[in-house]
């Protein structure tokens, strides 16, 4: 037997997450570089001094946008493609990118925090925090679910939990606080936000 499917709803926000993202890539790259570390500060970077000394907390959300180079948005881009729209239609449009923005601004504060006393403080940018937010989210999602979710199980979210982290902790450059922030912020987040819809009659219609 096979149960009746039925068409999913399209994810807008995650799309226009995404044409956001690549927009001002190609912005930045027409008017400069994007691997340029001064050029991408002047733009809206994330750089600890500038936020708590200067007050510029608009880079907790302009840096979220901002990617050093083709490789990064691509690998990010093509993460969030493939997962976002899953979380997307599991909380909803509107909680959906309450989600998103919280995990990235949440992601870059605590990463900020753990920085404040470090002798060396580094240009940051990337929407990393906010997709590692998402995989946490689905990770929750999916395991409120009994481990399945729409074509996701929760043996693939904890092995993609694990892969990314190992991945992160293997490379260099990476802002893995950020990186485990809002991995944790998105468990959190998914958590409150999050309701398991109800089963109705005509979804347990099944054709033979």
């Amino acid at each position: 037997m096979e149960r009746y499917r039925y068409g999913r709803k399209r994810a807008w926000i995650t799309g226009g997450l995404i044409a956001l993202n690549v927009l001002y890539f190609f912005y930045l790259e027409v008017v400069g570089s994007s691997e340029d570390t001064l050029f991408m500060l002047k733009h809206g970077a994330m750089y600890t001094p500038t936020v708590l000394q200067n007050h510029e907390y608009y880079r907790l959300v302009t840096s979220i946008f901002m990617h050093f180079g083709i490789n990064h948005i691509v690998n990010n881009m093509m993460v969030l493609f493939v997962l976002g729209d899953n979380l997307e239609r599991a909380l909803g449009k509107v909680k959906y990118l309450i989600f998103y923005l919280l995990c990235g601004i949440g992601a870059n504060i605590v990463s900020m925090i753990f920085e404040y006393n470090s002798p060396v403080q580094a240009v940051a940018a990337g929407a990393s925090g906010a997709i590692f937010g998402v995989i946490g989210g689905l990770l929750y999602c999916v395991l409120a679910n009994h481990g399945r979710l729409e074509d996701l199980s929760g043996n693939q979210m904890i092995m993609l939990v694990v892969f990314s982290l190992y991945f992160g902790f293997t490379s260099a450059g990476v802002d893995n606080v950020a990186h485990v922030s809002g991995l944790l912020i998105g468990i959190v987040l998914a958590w409150i936000l999050y309701r398991k819809p109800k089963r109705t009659l005509l979804q347990e219609m099944w054709s033979v």
